[in-house]
């Protein structure tokens, strides 16, 4: 089975148990399932012209018996025009670090680039970048571009992505005119973006009202943690006081929200606090229908590892970090029975 964009671009190929996942540069991320265990592994980029290569023959066959003027467009895209698309890609995005799951099929537009804070400890996302705003003569440039990029594949993605991380913090007499800009590309598309705590509280809730009228509908917060003393040592600002107050701010404001929580950060030493004060801090929350909350297996990476090391944190098993996860779905279903958690599998995003 193969699916593909209105341009006649992969986007997805399942064969013999295998599904195989292009992104928008034609990075190529495979999955599997071995019983219940979930198998997942990038394709080195030296392999990938020859699987595009086979999946380009399987529709020249195809083509044979069906004469299908669709599928002429599709055989347009070889391996070597599908390979050309990094460098296409390359000129419209600065590289698109990490969604929301729900937000896959986004335009990604990159009102800013970076992340304000990037530094906490297990975050790796936009080490390769300082943290700039895009002037709206560039901005536009970068909508063009993405535009291009897209072409009629655009029909695809049914809302806008504002990154790069927390984009939302800007002033919003410096964020509103990029939103119109965007909303002027792309129509007829709800807005969402990343936003942290620190830099959020600083806005009120007519800021937020403001943000709501603009198109605004959902803001996703990497909470991680319900427990301050591991956010402190993650080095990540806020505290779950703050967090409280925000999501209370941005729900008065008519907004949905995508807390994020991480199962399994902290290791062995946090882990019972870190699931009590989590908890707690679900239960706090004025979520409502229209809200999701993400549960995001830990994945050690960054200084977090050598940090760990030090001061002796040793992880917890993959049977202790499903558990945390169920703790923290029962939790959602006793106090927020309307509104969805989902898995954030870091593991799994491409764009």
């Amino acid at each position: 089975m193969l699916s593909f964009d209105r341009e006649g671009r992969l986007l997805t190929w399942f064969v013999r148990g295998v599904t195989y996942k292009r992104a928008l540069n034609s990075r190529l991320l495979a999955r599997r399932r071995e019983g219940e265990v979930r198998l997942r592994w990038e394709i080195p980029a030296w392999e990938v012209p020859e699987l595009f290569a086979v999946m380009h023959g399987a529709v020249e066959l195809a083509q044979q018996e069906l004469h299908a003027p669709l599928l002429k467009k599709v055989l347009h895209w070889t391996p070597d025009n599908l390979m050309a698309e990094r460098e296409r890609f390359a000129t419209a995005y600065a590289p698109v670090s990490i969604l929301p799951p729900d937000q896959y099929f986004a335009v990604v537009v990159q009102a800013t680039r970076g992340c304000s804070w990037n530094k906490c400890t297990f975050c790796t996302f936009y080490r390769d970048r300082a943290f700039t705003v895009q002037p709206p003569a560039a901005f536009a440039a970068h909508l063009n571009a993405v535009k291009t990029l897209l072409g009629e594949a655009a029909s695809l993605r049914k809302s806008i992505f504002v990154a790069d991380g927390n984009a939302l913090m800007l002033a919003n007499h410096k964020l509103l005119p990029l939103l119109d800009m965007a909303k002027a590309t792309f129509p007829g598309r709800d807005l969402h973006g990343f936003l942290d705590v620190n830099t959020g509280s600083r806005k009120s809730v007519p800021d937020w009202q403001e943000l709501r009228e603009a198109g605004v509908r959902r803001v996703y917060l990497g909470l991680e943690t319900g427990h301050d003393p591991l956010l402190a040592w993650l080095n990540k600002p806020g505290s779950a006081d703050q967090a409280a107050e925000l999501i209370t701010d941005l729900k008065a404001a008519g907004l949905n929200v995508g807390p994020i929580f991480m199962t399994g950060v902290g290791g062995q030493k946090y882990a019972e606090k870190h699931v009590q004060d989590t908890l707690t801090l679900l239960q706090r929350l004025p979520l409502s229908a229209g809200d999701i909350v993400y549960l995001s297996p830990f994945v050690e990476h960054g200084p977090y590892a050598e940090l760990a090391r030090q001061d002796g944190v040793l992880p917890i098993s993959p049977e202790e970090v499903g558990q945390q996860e169920h703790l923290f779905r029962e939790q959602l279903k006793a106090t927020h029975p309307d509104v969805k958690a989902a898995r954030y599998d870091i593991q799994e995003f491409l764009y």
